[in-house]
């Protein structure tokens, strides 16, 4: 059975060695990202404390509460430990500490991930989200490597017992390694890329980091970018003066939205027919990769990004603008909760700004190549053609139905490879799929980077369909690529995605799509279901 990533034969060498780069680049991006998204929660719960609750916050006037929550002095001069410094020294850098370790040797890695990162806490006077990001993923693969050494050689009845105490004996051992040697280096680390983007901001060279970010982005970067990169130095600036113009360079919807809205006005076929559903759910939903695919299809316009995104920082560095935690999802709603009270103004027009330039930019690019794109559609967009033929009648079409169902599934070369012939009716491709043994399908993941955005969507088109075709016996869910299994029937990601899928679930079949929310494979999909449904029932 032929699936969509399978390696195709006769590839140049180099494409292979690009396509590995890049896996491996994402691979890595995505642990750095996998230790903070899953804790995003308590970032955000953090943030509305901070916001409201500290010297400078919404509420600091307001009763005898706010200081002792806030941890500032009361008007008698009593001292308050408050929340806000706990949380940022201890809970969110052991949340990160545990994720890391339990995503190298599930729950033991996670508790020695834990014991270890707290001498690195204690050990520096800042922060340690990068300490816990390098600390606990290291204690737990270090644990992992000790247990190996006596694996199988234990005897009966003191597994317990020397499970235990090597665990926190190691655990020991690395909180006080960490404290006299990973602190010192982290610390020196975090005030070297401290100091990096404060020189940066005082040349007026921070807009400079949209080149390196919304390329990032566009190849599923964003993540990593976002909560591997700006999240642990933004949340340090925060500590120190309340507010972090790190937390909106990649998280600002305006490059986005801007292009969408080009798109909506000025694109071709499908492009332009979902960038209207597309810019709600980036705009409002903070969900930025449902824009990924408007810009790898014309690539041009990451240079839209690119400009939108520098556009975006120049206006937040002039304002002096920033947030009190990470805006998560990207959503301008999400951004103005955590926006400082002294920032709305200049939060507010840096997303205007870089919304009109990367717009403008965009419609450019599209006018200039209008007369190609139009060409391009009326040849080769077949779906595009038959709902065309299909509106111009006024009514549906029997004859176009199949040639449309027929036409997808030569056209997507989803599940099953079609391609090799060319079925005349929807019977013919019954008896091609059933001749080939495609396995049944009754659980089918999608994945994504974070397991949450685009996968989540496209999981929720595929699940309606399903549900209107009366199929009952098959689940549809979402998960990151790092969470996969080997025990999955289907598992459908973005085209940029499926390699490092298949390497987590090599047994399973792999649908690459371009667009979560409108591929035509799904219609394949659901195809099969039925006559699978069909083929049981009988």
């Amino acid at each position: 059975m032929t699936t969509t990533s399978q390696t195709q034969t006769g590839a140049p060498a180099g494409a292979a060695q690009k396509g590995g780069t890049r896996v491996a680049v994402q691979r890595f991006g995505t642990f750095l990202s996998g230790m903070v998204m899953p804790n995003i929660a308590a970032f955000i719960a953090w943030g509305l404390i901070t916001a409201l609750f500290i010297k400078t916050g919404w509420l600091a006037q307001f009763g005898i509460l706010v200081p002792i929550i806030g941890g500032f002095p009361n008007a008698d001069g009593t001292e308050n430990v408050g929340l806000v410094a706990p949380m940022i020294t201890y809970l969110l850098p052991l949340l990160i500490a545990n994720t890391g370790g339990r995503m190298i040797y599930n729950t033991r890695g996670g508790v020695v991930a834990v014991i270890a990162t707290m001498g690195v806490i204690v050990g520096s006077p800042v922060p340690m989200f990068i300490g816990a990001m390098v600390m606990g993923p290291l204690a737990a693969y270090i644990m992992k490597q000790v247990d190996k050494i006596w694996a199988n050689k234990i005897r009966p009845g003191f597994e317990m017992l020397v499970d235990n105490f090597s665990a926190g004996i190691l655990g020991a051992i690395l909180a006080i390694a960490g404290f006299f040697l990973i602190a010192p280096l982290i610390t020196a680390l975090s005030a070297a890329l401290e100091s990096a983007v404060n020189w940066l901001v005082s040349l007026g060279l921070l807009p400079l980091a949209s080149i390196l970010v919304e390329p990032g982005k566009v190849l599923f970067l964003n993540n990593a970018i976002n909560h591997g990169v700006f999240t642990p130095l933004g949340v340090q600036q925060v500590s120190e003066s309340g507010k972090s113009i790190l937390f909106l360079i990649e998280a600002n919807p305006g490059p986005g939205v801007g292009i969408l809205i080009a798109f909506a006005i000025f694109g071709v076929g499908l492009a332009k027919a979902s960038a209207p559903g597309a810019i709600i759910i980036q705009f409002f939903g903070g969900i930025h990769e449902i824009y990924f695919p408007y810009v790898l299809m014309k690539p041009m316009t990451i240079i839209a990004a690119i400009l939108g995104g520098m556009t975006g920082v120049f206006v937040n560095v002039l304002f002096q603008t920033g947030l009190r935690a990470p805006a998560s999802p990207g959503s301008i709603i999400a951004i103005l909760i955590q926006t400082a009270p002294d920032s709305y103004v200049g939060v507010i027009l840096s997303v205007i700004a870089s919304a009109a330039v990367s717009f403008f930019v965009t419609a450019i690019i599209l006018r200039a190549t209008r007369k190609r794109d139009l060409a391009a559609e009326n040849a080769g967009d077949l779906s595009a053609a038959i709902a065309q033929t299909q509106a111009n009648k006024g009514k549906q079409s029997s004859v176009l139905g199949h040639l449309q169902a027929d036409g997808l599934a030569n056209e997507a070369g989803g599940l099953a490879d079609l391609s090799t012939r060319d079925p005349e009716s929807a019977e013919e491709v019954s008896r091609a799929q059933e001749a080939q043994s495609i396995p049944a399908v009754h659980n089918i993941v999608f994945a994504c980077d974070a397991g949450m955005g685009s996968s989540a969507m496209g999981a929720s088109v595929l699940r309606n369909k399903i549900k209107k075709a009366g199929i009952t016996d098959v689940t549809v869910v979402n998960k990151a690529i790092s969470n996969l299994t080997d025990d999955i029937d289907l598992v459908i990601t973005h085209q940029d995605l499926t390699a490092r899928a298949k390497q987590q679930s090599p047994s399973a079949e792999h649908v690459s799509v371009d667009n979560f929310m409108s591929s035509p494979k799904y219609d394949e999909i659901v195809g099969l279901l039925e006559r699978q449904h069909n083929t049981e029932k009988a």
